[in-house]
C-alpha cells in the first residue's frame, strides 16, 4: 500500500490572538504601560525619546499635519533616510488616518513624479538632500507636473518647525475623537515595489495588515520591554517600519537609529555604545559587518538575536553570526511587501541546522501552500513550486490598480509570490530562487540559489551571485558574479570548473566568471539580476547570442 502523499500547504495555529486595533490605538496603549521607558534612539544626533516624549511628539506632528488641510484618506509622502522624523510622521499619520506613501530614497525625477500622480499624494514630506540625491532640487523640478501636490515640507528647515508649532497649538480632544473613528482595516500605508519591469506597483497595507505583522516578528524574536533593536535597514520599506518599528512599539522595546543610510562601522559603533540586543539586517549588510578591519574592536556582547533577511541567506554568513557576533536566536524571515512582509521565520529553539538552510515554518495566523505554477495545485512536500500565502498580512491590493492586483492575488485570496519554496516533512521551507530567475540550459532547470550557495563555500569567495546569460547553443548558460576576499588570487572560469568538478551536475557548473567589487543593489540590499544580466550581455559580448535568442 502507498504512503499517504502530504500536500505542501501548512497553517499557522497560535494561542496568542490578532490584535484588533489601529497602529496609534496600540502605541497609546504601550505609552501607558511604560512611559518613561526608552523608545527611540537617534544615535548620529544623540536625540532620545521616552515612549511618552515619543508620543508627545508624535501627537504634535499629526496635529500639524491636521493643521495643513491632511485629512483621513489623504495621502502623506515621506521622503527621506532613517532619521526620526520619519518615525514620528510614521506614527502621526496613523493616528489621523492619512496613508503614509513612503518613497525609495535612491529615486530620481522620473519615479518620483510619477509615484507623486499615481499615488495623488497631497503634502511631501522630505529631507532637504542625502548622500548625492538633491531632494529639494528633485522636487521643485516635478513640483509643476504634480498638480495634486499642494504642500511640501523639508526636514529640518523652517517648513517643519512651522508644522510642529501648528500642532503645538492643536486640540489634542480632536485628535483623539478622529483616532476614535478609524478602523482596522483601513488601508494607512502604500509601499511601491520595485518591478523588474515597468514602473513599480504600490502596495496598500491597512493597520492590521502591519501592526500584527511586527507584533508576530516582534514575539518570534522574544522582544520584551528590554529589547533594544539596531535597525540599519531602510525605514521606507517593511523591514524597517514594520519589522524594526513596529515590531518594536507592539512589543514595548526601544528601537535605535544607527544611521541615515547603512554603514557597517555606524552600525557595529551604534549595537555596541547602546548594548542593542537585537540587529537588522540583509545578507550584503552582514558580510560587510563582520568583514570590517575593526570588527574584533567592538563589544557586541550584548546580542542575542536580530533578523537577516530581504534575500536568500548564505548559510556561510549566517553561521558567522551566530559565532562572531553572538547572535545564538537570530531568525530568518521570508516575505514580500504585499504580505505585510513576513510569512515564515525560524524559531530560536530551532537547530541551527535548520536556521541556516530554511527560512522557518509559517507564521502565525498565516497560511502557506506550495502549488504547481501551471495547474496551481497544491505539490507533496518536497517538491518545488510557486509558495503562495493567505492571511490577515495579504495587503488590500495594489493603488488604483484591480488588474494588477487581480494578477497577483487569486479568488481565495492567495497572495501568489513569484519565489520557488520546498515544503518539508515537517512543515520547514526553502526558498529555491524566483520563478522568473529559473535559468533553463538546454532543457535543464537550474535554480540560481544552489549554485550560490555551493561557491559559499569556497574559500575565496566573498559574496556569489549567478544568472542565466543568452547563449546560441542551449538558449542559457549560467554566469558567475562574485566578489573576492581581500589578498585572495581572482577565480577564473577555469579554476571554477576545476572546483566544482565531481561536486556540481556538469551542466550546473558556470561557463563565466566575473570578479567584480560589488553588485547592482537595491537600496534595500536586493540584488538588482536584471542590471546582471544586461552588463553580462555587454561584457561577455554575448550580444549576437541575446538577439537571437530574443528573434
Amino acid at each position: 500500500m502507498s504512503a499517504l502523499v502530504v500536500p505542501s500547504y501548512a497553517s499557522g495555529i497560535s494561542d496568542v490572538p490578532l490584535l484588533g486595533d489601529t497602529i496609534g490605538d496600540n502605541f497609546d496603549r504601550t505609552v501607558a504601560a511604560q512611559p518613561d521607558a526608552e523608545a527611540l534612539v537617534e544615535v548620529p544626533t544623540g536625540r532620545r525619546w521616552t515612549y511618552q516624549q515619543l508620543r508627545d511628539d508624535v501627537d504634535t506632528v499629526a496635529l500639524g499635519l491636521l493643521a495643513n488641510g491632511v485629512a483621513k484618506g489623504d495621502r502623506v509622502g515621506i521622503w527621506a533616510p532613517n532619521l526620526a522624523e520619519w518615525t514620528l510622521v510614521q506614527y502621526a499619520t496613523a493616528k489621523i488616518g492619512a496613508i503614509l506613501v513612503n518613497i525609495n530614497p535612491a529615486y530620481r525625477t522620473h519615479e518620483l513624479e510619477f509615484v507623486l500622480n499615481q499615488a495623488e499624494i497631497s503634502l511631501l514630506v522630505a529631507a532637504t538632500s542625502f548622500k548625492t540625491s538633491d531632494y529639494a532640487g528633485m522636487i521643485e523640478q516635478v513640483r509643476p507636473r504634480c498638480a495634486g501636490l499642494r504642500a511640501v515640507v523639508l526636514i529640518g528647515t523652517s517648513g517643519w518647525d512651522e508644522l510642529v508649532a501648528a500642532g503645538r497649538d492643536g486640540d489634542r480632544a480632536r485628535l483623539t475623537e478622529l483616532q476614535a473613528a478609524l478602523s482596522p482595516d483601513d488601508p494607512i500605508n502604500i509601499q511601491y515595489t520595485s518591478g523588474t519591469t515597468g514602473f513599480p506597483k504600490g502596495a496598500t497595507l491597512s493597520h492590521h495588515n502591519i501592526l500584527n505583522n511586527g507584533y508576530f516578528v516582534g514575539r518570534i524574536c522574544g522582544y520584551t520591554p528590554a529589547d533594544r533593536v539596531c535597525i540599519p535597514v531602510p525605514f521606507y520599506h517593511c523591514f524597517g517600519m514594520v519589522m524594526g518599528n513596529l515590531g518594536c512599539t507592539t512589543n514595548g522595546a526601544t528601537m535605535v537609529i544607527p544611521g541615515p543610510g547603512f554603514d557597517p562601522k555606524a552600525t557595529l559603533h551604534a549595537v555596541a555604545s547602546e548594548r542593542c540586543t537585537s540587529l537588522y539586517g540583509v545578507p550584503t549588510m552582514f558580510i560587510a559587518e563582520l568583514n570590517d578591519p575593526e570588527f574584533e574592536s567592538y563589544d557586541l556582547s550584548s546580542l542575542r538575536t536580530g533578523i537577516m533577511a530581504g534575500s536568500p541567506c548564505p548559510v556561510e554568513v549566517m553561521k558567522q553570526v551566530v559565532d562572531r557576533m553572538g547572535m545564538t536566536e537570530v531568525t530568518i524571515c521570508y516575505g514580500m511587501t504585499e504580505t505585510s512582509p513576513v510569512s515564515t521565520q525560524t524559531r530560536a529553539d530551532d537547530s541551527l541546522e535548520l536556521r541556516v538552510s530554511t527560512v522557518g515554518r509559517v507564521h502565525p495566523h498565516v497560511e502557506v501552500k506550495v502549488v504547481d505554477p501551471e495547474t496551481g495545485l497544491t505539490l507533496p512536500r518536497g517538491e518545488p513550486g510557486e509558495l503562495c500565502t493567505r492571511g490577515y498580512s495579504v495587503m488590500l491590493g495594489y493603488w488604483n490598480e484591480p488588474e494588477k492586483t487581480a494578477e497577483s492575488i487569486d479568488r481565495a485570496r492567495w497572495m501568489h509570490t513569484g519565489d520557488i519554496g520546498v515544503m518539508d516533512s515537517d512543515g520547514y521551507v526553502n526558498i529555491t530562487g524566483r520563478i522568473k530567475d529559473m535559468v533553463i540550459r538546454g532543457g535543464e532547470n537550474i535554480y540560481p540559489r544552489e549554485i550560490e550557495e555551493f561557491l559559499y563555500t569556497h574559500p575565496d569567495v566573498l559574496d556569489a551571485q549567478v544568472i542565466g546569460v543568452p547563449d546560441a547553443k542551449y538558449g542559457e548558460e549560467l554566469c558567475a558574479w562574485v566578489t573576492m576576499r581581500e589578498g585572495a588570487e581572482p577565480l577564473t572560469a577555469e579554476s571554477v570548473r576545476e572546483f566544482s568538478t565531481g561536486k556540481l551536475a556538469h551542466y550546473k557548473i558556470p561557463r563565466y566568471v566575473l570578479v567584480v567589487e560589488e553588485f547592482p543593489m537595491t537600496v534595500t540590499g536586493k540584488v538588482r539580476k536584471v542590471e546582471m544580466r544586461e552588463k553580462s550581455v555587454e561584457l561577455l559580448d554575448l550580444g549576437n547570442a541575446a538577439a537571437a535568442r530574443n528573434a
